[in-house]
């Protein structure tokens, strides 16, 4: 019933054409089968997403990188959405080929392969080969998923209502925010000159590393098409292959996590979805494909990392508060004290553990949870970054265990150390560091006698902030509020009365109009008044 009400408010509300309600409907009906009103569990919001078609896929996948919006065990959950989706017919994908370039596609490709590399819900692949005579990947476009997905998102943002996904403290995860990136990142993707600007950018920082990416073929390249070289390797995690072809698996991960790690800390450029589908090895050299979703760190963000894994290492919880403070955006006052208790636990979790057992990613996501419950927003970056150690720390720990992604982490910091030192810059620094401490130590002196000048002659004023207050003295705010409208309540009641003894005019029922309205006015109060006080009950 509830559901219904629901979307027969919204169809009201906003007019819907026939076919969003159709759209509609099925989306509260997929909520209805999955019994939403009784709550959400981690599994149930996956296997609604699923439901709800590939918009809903991507939606799930971005929510997964967010785990300052979610719980670590929704965005875990999330992490398991299937991708894949039904293919599409193959003259349809010929349809958008010579939409396209303007031609039959015979013109363009000697030979297209009808079998599907890949179906995702924006897009999907097929192997070609050029009039050249070059093996290439031609990555096409859905028709109309721009529409499609802009429909779905205005219908979701309308009934995200219904959708409230709780986590053990009550903490509602906002939708809207979390759709508007799903969006920013989805618009992106649906332009394949975008990902071939990634590529090109991709190969142009590994040019001189024992890595690579498939070339793009801009010629033949459009918003809705995307033409690649095609690959001819195997997956990392096809193991009888590479002992086959007698590659070292750990040398490979050794090579995998060193790279990754250089995109991180030196690029600030990563692959943003590093699973092993998309980790090909090619005569010995690591082949990254699908470029569509890349995450960037700033040069802040990058400060901030190195602070935080130094910080670990020497248990340094004072400096793991600064790095996590710059990490983030404070959408409010801080509770200093808070953060450092809570800092300070996370770091008690690892006083015993050998560094090289750490996991990055979970450390990552356990950082941003506590962003999430000071109310500190992270970069989008950032939220990519958590989500893509994470994932090449679980392909790296499937490949190639006894490899420790964290140690060659916190190598390549150390080795970045050093290669960014230079002794005469350092010595240049301590001298202009130097001197400024001279200055200031001259001054001192006349700042003090200024100090105690004006403390004699009543100028001086104390600023005085306790760490803790807010909380009591925001109660104590909400307590005079009730008591005032408490009070007006009274008032409006008994200036109500009075005038219902005159002849005032006009009247209502032999009731003056100026009356009613004073009984209205207190009714409403006094509801509101009573819904306060029986939500602070629960």
């Amino acid at each position: 019933m509830m559901l219904d009400r629901l979307l027969q408010d919204i169809k009201i509300s906003s007019g819907e054409d026939s076919g969003s309600a159709v759209r509609l409907r099925e989306m509260v009906g997929v909520l209805r089968k999955h019994d939403i009103v009784r709550g959400v569990t981690p599994e149930k919001l996956r296997m609604i997403l699923e439901d709800l078609g590939p918009t809903f896929v991507k939606l799930g996948q971005v929510m997964s990188m967010r785990p300052d919006f979610l719980p670590a065990e929704y965005c875990e959950e999330l992490m398991k959405l299937q991708t894949e989706v039904a293919p599409l017919p193959f003259s349809t994908i010929l349809d958008v080929l010579e939409r396209e370039y303007g031609c039959h596609w015979d013109k363009i490709f000697d030979y297209i392969d009808e079998e599907v590399l890949g179906s995702a819900s924006i897009a999907q692949v097929h192997q070609a080969v050029l009039r050249t005579g070059e093996k290439v990947v031609i990555k096409v476009q859905r028709p109309g998923i721009y529409g499609i997905m802009a429909k779905d998102i205005v219908l979701l943002k309308r009934a995200a209502g219904i959708i409230k996904v709780l986590s053990r403290s009550q903490d509602v995860v906002d939708f809207n925010m979390v759709l508007d990136e799903m969006w920013t990142i989805a618009k992106q993707e649906m332009d394949f000159l975008i990902e071939a600007d990634h590529i090109d950018e991709f190969r142009h920082l590994n040019r001189d590393s024992d890595v690579s990416c498939p070339e793009v073929y801009r010629s033949f390249t459009t918003a809705h098409v995307l033409v690649m070289e095609y690959i001819e390797g195997i997956p990392i995690d096809a193991f009888d292959s590479i002992r086959s072809r007698g590659y070292d698996i750990n040398t490979l991960g050794r090579k995998l996590g060193e790279n990754y790690v250089k995109q991180i800390i030196e690029d600030g450029y990563f692959h943003a979805d590093p699973h092993p589908g998309n980790i090909w090895i090619r005569n010995g050299r690591i082949v990254w494909l699908d470029l569509g979703m890349m995450g960037r760190l700033s040069n802040r963000d990058r400060t901030a990392i190195r602070k935080a894994v130094f910080a670990l290492a020497n248990h340094d919880t004072f400096e793991m508060k600064t790095a996590v403070l710059s990490l983030g955006i404070p959408q409010g006052k801080i509770n200093h004290a808070a953060l450092y208790q809570d800092i300070d636990a996370l770091m008690a979790q690892y006083s015993s553990m050998d560094f090289s057992q750490l996991q990055m990613g979970r450390l990552t996501h356990q950082i941003m949870n506590i962003l999430r419950v000071h109310h500190i927003a992270c970069p989008q970056g950032l939220s990519m970054f958590a989500r893509g150690v994470l994932t090449v720390e679980g392909v790296m720990r499937l490949c190639c265990p006894k490899v420790s992604f964290v140690e060659i982490f916190a190598r390549s910091l150390s080795l970045d150390f050093k290669r960014n030192f230079h002794w005469r810059e350092e010595l240049e620094k301590a001298k202009r560091e130097g001197y400024l401490l001279m200055r200031k130590s001259m001054q001192l002196p006349e700042q003090i006698s200024d100090i105690i000048k004006m403390t004699m002659s009543g100028q001086t004023k104390v600023n005085l902030d306790v760490t803790g207050s807010e909380e009591p003295l925001r109660q104590l705010d909400m307590m005079i509020n009730k008591v005032i409208i408490a009070v007006l309540c009274a008032a409006l009641l008994l200036g109500s009365s009075t005038v219902c003894t005159t002849n005032m005019t006009p009247k209502i029922m032999e009731i003056p109009l100026l009356g009613v309205f004073g009984y209205f006015a207190a009714l409403v109060l006094s509801l509101r008044l009573i819904w306060d006080i029986h939500r602070k009950k629960k």
